[in-house]
């Protein structure tokens, strides 16, 4: 979109459950409407300045609205690997909740009709209309995500000089992000998708004296392990998700391992198990019949022996998350990011 050119109407869903239109924000004299998304990780990092930028002006001077350009559906998991949530208007309404976003969140996923007229390229990208709506800025919120290192604020420059009715200082910059994810990428998901289904799942014996080193975790990853079974009725369940949070943090500093306790005689039917979940992770056999080895090496002080078990522990031993029977998904995706980080500087 040029400088200059006219603000294009749009009616758009909000995380408050109603509808936005570009005349709901009539009554400020500037307009900015942001370009962000939850997945990415450079959106991530300007959260809490776009918080600032909400709060900063009064609203009869300056209305920020927050825009989701991305298909959700065309998001691969493995895209997700710095989020719990993904970019769905479900997800949207969880991450403004966590956030305290003091701002509408729209989302334009559905059809993208909006973002496309208004010339969205990345998360997060800004756009500056002034009081007869007419664009004045069009690039960055400022010169690095990273906020201990910003030389140039570029957006709220923007903003004083046009309150100031002064000319605005820069009125164009590049915009550094994720790309917005078109409708058009929906065959990335399905790509990635066949890709992973051909990996293939191996099973190998975990030795009882190999369980506590597994445990103390003496490397620089971070090791998300789960007990199960064939017989398991929780766990047959609750385990596609584990092989999606494979999936989803694979490119980061994190090994995800299964361990199944069924009995050595047994490993060709663990072994068909896995091979139908198309587990491509690290997945072991205990090689014992004393179930009761495993349960003492791997976590006696806290685990009765039920199944499944998970636990999520920290480089050096630390574990982050332990729990008997099935785990929370959500839960275990916030422990997982906090810990590795959720942007590039963390």
């Amino acid at each position: 979109m040029a400088i200059g050119s006219q603000a294009v109407p749009f009616n758009l869903p909000g995380v408050d459950g109603a509808m936005h239109s570009l005349e709901d924000f009539s009554e400020s004299k500037l307009l900015v409407i942001a370009f962000t998304c939850n997945h990415c990780p450079s959106a991530q990092a300007y959260e809490e300045r776009l918080n600032d930028l909400a709060t900063r002006f009064p609203k009869e001077e300056v209305a920020l609205v927050a825009v989701s350009p991305n298909d959700d559906t065309a998001v691969r998991l493995d895209e997700l690997g710095y989020t719990e949530y993904n970019d769905s208007l479900a997800e949207m309404k969880l991450r403004a909740e966590d956030k305290n976003f003091q701002f509408p969140y729209l989302y334009d996923g559905e059809n993208q009709e909006m973002s496309w007229a208004y010339g969205a390229w990345v998360t997060p990208h800004i756009l500056i209309f002034d009081e007869e709506r007419k664009l004045r800025y069009n690039g960055r919120i400022d010169d690095n995500d990273n906020p201990a290192e910003v030389t140039s604020s570029d957006t709220l420059n923007a903003i004083e000089a046009l309150l100031a009715g002064q000319p605005v200082p820069v009125e164009e910059t590049k915009v550094f992000g994720c790309s917005v994810k078109w409708a058009s990428k929906r065959h990335t998901v399905a790509d990635a998708l066949e890709r992973w289904n051909q990996e293939e799942a191996t099973l190998e014996l975990l030795e009882p004296e190999q369980v506590a080193p597994l445990v103390a975790n003496d490397t620089e990853n971070l090791r998300l392990i789960n007990v199960w079974a064939t017989w398991c009725g929780p766990c047959t369940v609750e385990f596609p998700d584990l092989v999606d949070l494979h999936r989803q943090f694979r490119k980061r500093e994190i090994e995800v391992i299964s361990i199944s306790m069924d009995l050595p005689a047994k490993r060709a039917a663990a072994q068909r198990f896995l091979s139908s979940q198309n587990a491509s992770m690290t997945n072991y056999l205990f090689n014992s019949s004393n179930r009761f080895s495993l349960i003492d090496a791997l976590d006696g002080e806290h685990w009765e022996g039920s199944l499944p078990y998970t636990l999520l522990v920290a480089p050096g031993g630390e574990v982050l998350y332990r729990v008997e029977g099935p785990f929370d998904t959500m839960t275990l995706k916030k422990k997982i990011v906090n810990f590795l980080g959720r942007t590039y500087f963390d």
